[in-house]
């Protein structure tokens, strides 16, 4: 236990919860594979779990951590301030390259070949890469996902330099355009990667949903993945 922590624990669950008796706290830092928090009560203990990427964190954002998880566990109004707090810590730019090193480094993740039995992934992507973006995007490692997946039909994994696309695209009645606009929305996370606004990640700016719309036949092969 992180005794340091326990005073800060304390003051913030008495902010939330003035009279309830204080339950044993169980706090320690834990290696997980990215800036997780966990929060667990069970007969009387509660049992928290920060990630070690906070280790050394300033006290406003241990404290910010602290009030959202005992705030959602005894669904209690979030402040806004302590949300935005914590966001703007973990979105930095140092914390987040800790997140994507500790993500290569102790998170698992299955990559299948990019030869599929129609189609072959790397052949696709040099195609776009080609054709809109003048050959300048590295390629990363491309891959089918293990099963059929029709609600993640596609994504891009920075933090493993990955993008993997559903295998529900590799059968014969898939048209080409559609497994060109899949590939080539996940080519865009490349060009434009995540984005911090005030507090919150912008995924799908401006410029990458204008980049989007230049994709020839675009409604057309959205009308398709509604057949998904």
């Amino acid at each position: 236990m992180k005794e340091s922590l326990l005073p800060l624990l304390h003051e913030t669950y008495r902010e939330l919860r003035p009279r309830a008796p204080i339950p044993e706290f169980d706090l320690k830092f834990y290696p997980f594979a990215n800036i997780n928090n966990t929060i667990r009560l069970a007969e009387g203990r509660m049992k928290v779990r920060l990630s070690d990427l906070l280790e050394g964190a300033p006290e406003p954002v241990l404290k910010a951590i602290l009030h959202i998880l005992l705030a959602k566990i005894y669904r209690k109004p979030i402040d806004a301030g302590h949300t935005s707090r914590y966001r703007r810590y973990v979105a930095t730019r140092d914390m987040t390259e800790k997140a994507q090193q500790v993500r290569q480094l102790r998170g698992r993740k299955r990559l299948e070949s990019a030869q599929g039995i129609y189609y072959d992934l790397d052949e696709v992507f040099d195609t776009l890469n080609v054709r809109f973006f003048h050959g300048l995007l590295g390629r990363p490692q491309m891959s089918w996902s293990p099963e059929k997946a029709r609600r993640l039909l596609g994504h891009y994994d920075p933090a493993h330099n990955a993008i993997i696309i559903s295998k529900v695209f590799d059968q014969a009645r898939v048209p080409r355009l559609a497994m060109e606009y899949i590939v080539y929305h996940e080519m865009l996370h490349l060009k434009h990667p995540v984005r911090m606004r005030g507090s919150r990640r912008c995924v799908h700016g401006s410029e990458f949903r204008a980049d989007e719309k230049a994709f020839p036949q675009i409604e057309e092969a959205r009308l398709f993945l509604k057949t998904l």
